[in-house]
């Protein structure tokens, strides 16, 4: 515990294709039953923000615990205070609304997995940027996400368990959100 509330936004990895479905009424009772406040689910895509006196190591074990339990999956989430999500978000080079280009941040909880992603991207000619320790943006063309090679990257099993990709868009709604 650090002793004051934070809030924080915590991203679900994997939820919601694949077969792990996972309402978000459901994860907020989750979440609330995890002993976490004022917890809002955002989108479909397993987004939280919720404020607790736990620091991000021990709320990130608690979800997903709270997840592994709840529905029987080997939840990876990611963690970061609201105001590291702004920053982040922030940080980012591309336009949210850009209407030839989708715009995102993949999260890690593995710097190195990073670098190898990003070593990937430049390899294949990606937009791209390190925002920092845990995050990079990166673009690609509408109607291609799945095609470009960041996309199919992070689809591999070594980067599963520790990373996770959001729309630019998606953070400005967790910060809103915050």
């Amino acid at each position: 515990m650090n002793g004051s509330s934070d809030r924080y936004a915590v991203l679900l990895r994997g939820v919601n294709v694949g077969g792990v479905t996972v309402k978000m009424a459901d994860l907020r009772s989750t979440l609330e039953r995890s002993e976490l406040q004022d917890v809002r689910t955002l989108l479909a895509s397993g987004n939280a923000v919720v404020t607790t006196q736990q620091d991000s190591a021990d709320l990130k074990q608690t979800v997903e615990q709270a997840l592994r339990e709840d529905f029987g999956y080997e939840a990876r989430v990611i963690v970061l205070t609201v105001g590291r999500v702004a920053e982040l978000a922030a940080a980012v080079p591309y336009a949210a609304d850009d209407p030839a280009v989708h715009a995102y941040v993949t999260f890690s909880t593995n710097p190195d997995a990073l670098e190898e992603l990003l070593a990937i991207g430049e390899a294949a000619g990606q937009e791209q940027v390190r925002l920092g320790p845990e995050a990079m943006a990166w673009t690609a063309e509408k109607g291609a996400t799945l095609d470009s090679e960041l996309s199919k990257a992070t689809a591999k099993p070594r980067f599963k368990s520790t990373t996770t990709t959001r729309n630019l868009r998606t953070l400005h709604k967790i910060t809103a959100a915050g």
